[in-house]
């Protein structure tokens, strides 16, 4: 359950995906390369990649290649006569039985001394890059505003949270229009919890490579720990894509079928991971996050919290934003654009005006205030966690809950505080052994622990223990009353 009282967030499952929805919601594929002049890949790159591969992996069929480089057999066929042709490379015979056997091959002198050179220029090993134009080419197949979003989608990705009627109608514009947005309003509203939810509305499926080539250095892109894979369509006769009748050499398994990627970050956020990470002892790239995010949804959560000035952070998005293009550069002080296409939503707790002056304002296109809860929804928060822990539901509770956060604790109401309280509740009854009981006693212990206080409080504590504050109607009767919720 999260702060708003769901149970979880709702987004596609992928594993119990069927094969024809995965085809329908699959936008159009990159078309594999048929031969090495396709790939728009260097001969002597792809020849170093693939020695490379031998030399540390020890692999000695052309099936093991191609599996491991991600290319069809015909492209690594022809690389193995190239480099056979080269002498770089022996024949140890046939490998297997029957049908299925296949020619072993073994590096030669030149072949490892080309492969060592290699490894000195760069030591990534792994599936081959793409190029940068085709990669730009595929973004457009793929953009984000291709998949529109209406008021049945919205409502059923918020579907179990307590929100706002004023905020669904807010909300919906700003994420079709493909623009950024600024969530803001005071701690503990469900901020972070909003923007994760409207990434995960989005169901179309993407392609994300395992990584770039720009003028003969690598980029990895695909991560494991940010991108959420539908399937490993390297073996399609062993995945949900077998129902799709796809062959091995149908597909360029340089991409990845992923669901669109929300990626967050916080405090840590730098300006030096907003651009390319170079390993020096590996020699390749690591894509920054807002790369690894498009097509998707890049979310800054806690907006002025970083070490960067906010005022330096913001100006780095100003050209993503009005160009809908950024700029990276390599080592070499090579400068190649990237399509900006992905939905860039900040979220602060601090005023907007306090960390953005009005010219940057002006380039945020939608602004959503995320305003502390209503009684109501309090109330509703409060009855739908007493149904998740099958406790009795009486309206004793929130009313007594917010009369005391807002007058004893001096605390405003926010969303996060029912789950919070019934939580501590519970966890005080487990400890004691007890039946779950909200009682007026353990209710103040959990309102306690929400913040810390001064020996001015703790003397109103003592104060309305001794029953001098039970001033409010519902604290009178939980305090005459025992109250407490029993399963």
């Amino acid at each position: 359950m999260d702060l708003f009282g769901t149970s979880q967030r709702n987004r596609t499952d992928v594993d119990s995906m069927t094969a024809e929805k995965i085809r329908t919601l699959m936008c159009d594929r990159p078309p594999p390369p048929r031969s090495i002049a396709e790939t728009g890949l260097g001969l002597n790159n792809m020849i170093s990649l693939l020695l490379k591969t031998m030399y540390v992996r020890g692999l000695e069929t052309s099936s093991q290649l191609a599996d491991a480089l991600k290319l069809n057999s015909a492209i690594v066929n022809s690389l193995m006569e190239e480099i056979k042709d080269r002498a770089l490379i022996e024949n140890l015979g046939l490998a297997g039985d029957g049908q299925h056997s296949e020619f072993r091959y073994s590096l030669l002198g030149k072949g490892r001394e080309w492969a060592i050179e290699a490894l000195g220029l760069s030591q990534y090993i792994g599936p081959a890059p793409v190029t940068l134009a085709d990669y730009h080419r595929q973004i457009d197949r793929q953009r984000i505003r291709h998949e529109e979003i209406d008021r049945e989608a919205l409502l059923k990705g918020l579907e179990g949270l307590v929100v706002p009627e004023k905020l669904v109608r807010r909300l919906g514009p700003a994420i079709n229009a493909e623009r950024s947005l600024l969530l803001y309003g005071p701690p503990g509203n469900g901020k972070t919890t909003i923007a994760e939810v409207i990434g995960g509305i989005f169901k179309q499926i993407i392609h994300i490579p395992y990584c770039l080539d720009v003028d003969g250095t690598t980029i990895k892109v695909f991560d494991t720990t940010l991108h959420k894979a539908v399937d490993d369509v390297s073996h399609p006769e062993q995945t949900l894509f077998s129902s799709v009748s796809l062959r091995i050499d149908d597909i360029d398994r340089r991409w990845v079928a992923c669901t669109r990627p929300v990626i967050i970050t916080g405090g840590e956020l730098t300006l030096e991971m907003l651009d390319l990470s170079f390993n020096p002892h590996a020699r390749y790239y690591e894509a920054p996050l807002h790369l690894k995010a498009i097509g998707g949804t890049f979310i800054v959560d806690d907006l002025g919290r970083q070490l960067v000035r906010p005022e330096d952070l913001l100006n780095r998005w100003i050209t993503p934003m009005e160009k809908r293009v950024d700029y990276l550069t390599l080592n070499t002080g090579k400068t190649f654009s990237i399509p900006f296409d992905e939905l860039l939503i900040f979220s602060t707790n601090l005023l907007p005006e306090d960390i953005m002056d009005p010219a940057f304002l002006r380039r945020i296109p939608y602004k959503v205030e995320l305003a502390a809860p209503s009684i109501e929804s309090y109330r509703t928060l409060f009855q739908m966690l007493c149904a998740q822990h099958d406790l009795e539901y009486r309206d004793e509770i929130p009313e007594f809950v917010a009369h005391e956060l807002q007058t004893t604790f001096e605390q405003p109401l926010s969303y996060f505080q029912p789950k919070f309280v019934v939580e501590q509740c519970i966890a005080a009854c487990k400890y004691l052994g007890l039946e779950v009981t909200m009682s007026r006693e353990f209710l103040i212990d959990a309102m306690e622990n929400l913040s810390a206080k001064s020996e001015t409080a703790r003397s109103k504590d003592g104060a309305r223990a001794n029953g001098d504050g039970a001033s409010h109607t519902a604290a009178k009767g939980i305090a005459s009353q025992g109250f407490s919720i029993s399963k």
